[in-house]
């Protein structure tokens, strides 16, 4: 029985691909589940599956890609859906903003036809009643002289601009659910504070779930209800966000939390995770994060099994709570 207000129930999805040199699980075994109105971060290091997760609920994966496991939205089966089934649950009940707005918008219309057309198409409106809603939606994402702004074209904008028009443009058709794989990574650190404000403001106003992406734990620490850890694509760590910000279990969200600068601290030293992220042809025996763990111990060459402690959090690692403090 799906529970009251689950919006999205995603259960042991894996996304794989298929190379010259092997098949390749970017994504292995991934669990996680979303209320309406929540925020949901999912962070970790670049190759950790964290997009590729996003691009096979909204059914984007590349031609060798193939998904397999469950994802209910609404109750409803979402992976492998036809296209036209697809389409209608894109345009209508989630949306997705990328890391490159430039990429995202036509460089040959004005801002205010690629807004309109969204509405027109999908929802039906005539051109008046579109202009008079994107123009709206423009007010709503704080972007200054909207009027003015719906007739320029995408290269007159600034950075941070062009990510407005792409929130606006997302939240147009009202989605449950807007999935924002690494909406800051171009944009300064001012700005970003911005677009995040933005983000929480919309949320509260519009009841929008959301999926924030990154690789930044600092990024999400004022706008996630709940941090999803990944690393090699599996979990590491699942928990409420205060729980992951000041109380992390697994060795992973430790070495990410200590990377964020601190500005209250005298040291200059950047504190990093020594090595690299493995490769997914070639992934290490047991915890893929054990040659870079420095708890790691003998046991660590078994896959640590994802247990469930401290009411709902999660955590794949052997070491006992106690050894980490």
């Amino acid at each position: 029985m799906t529970k009251p207000n689950l919006l999205l129930d995603v259960n042991d999805l894996r996304v794989i691909f298929k190379t010259h040199d092997g098949d390749v699980t970017a994504v292995n075994n991934l669990t996680f589940a979303l209320q309406a109105g929540q925020t949901l971060g999912i962070v970790g290091e670049s190759g950790s599956g964290k997009s590729q997760t996003a691009f096979a609920l909204m059914g984007l994966l590349a031609d060798n890609g193939r998904v397999e496991g469950s994802a209910k939205f609404n109750g409803e089966e979402i992976l492998n859906l036809p296209k036209k089934a697809l389409n209608r649950l894109r345009a209508e009940q989630i949306a997705m903003i990328f890391q490159d707005p430039m990429t995202s918008l036509n460089p040959y219309m004005k801002v205010k036809e690629q807004l309109m057309e969204v509405l027109m198409l999908h929802k039906g409106l005539d051109r008046k009643t579109a202009y008079l809603e994107s123009l709206a939606m423009l007010d709503a994402v704080k972007m200054p002289e909207a009027k003015k702004r719906m007739e320029m074209y995408p290269h007159e904008f600034s950075g941070g601009m062009r990510q407005r028009v792409m929130i606006a443009m997302a939240l147009l058709c009202r989605p449950k659910l807007l999935i924002a794989d690494e909406p800051t990574t171009a944009l300064d650190v001012t700005v970003q504070a911005q677009i995040m404000l933005l983000l929480n403001d919309l949320k509260q106003e519009f009841n929008t779930a959301i999926i924030m992406i990154t690789h930044d734990l600092g990024v999400v620490a004022g706008i996630c209800d709940n941090v999803l850890v990944m690393y090699a694509g599996r979990t590491m760590e699942y928990g409420s966000a205060e729980q992951i910000f000041y109380q992390p279990t697994h060795p992973y969200s430790i070495g990410l939390i200590n990377a964020v600068p601190k500005l209250n601290e005298e040291s200059n030293t950047l504190i990093t995770i020594p090595g690299n992220p493995p490769n997914l042809l070639n992934l290490p025996q047991g915890c893929p994060f054990q040659p870079r763990c420095r708890h790691a111990t003998a046991q660590c060459v078994q896959a640590p099994p994802l247990r469930r402690f401290d009411g709902n959090r999660l955590r794949a690692c052997f070491i006992p709570i106690a050894e980490m403090s």
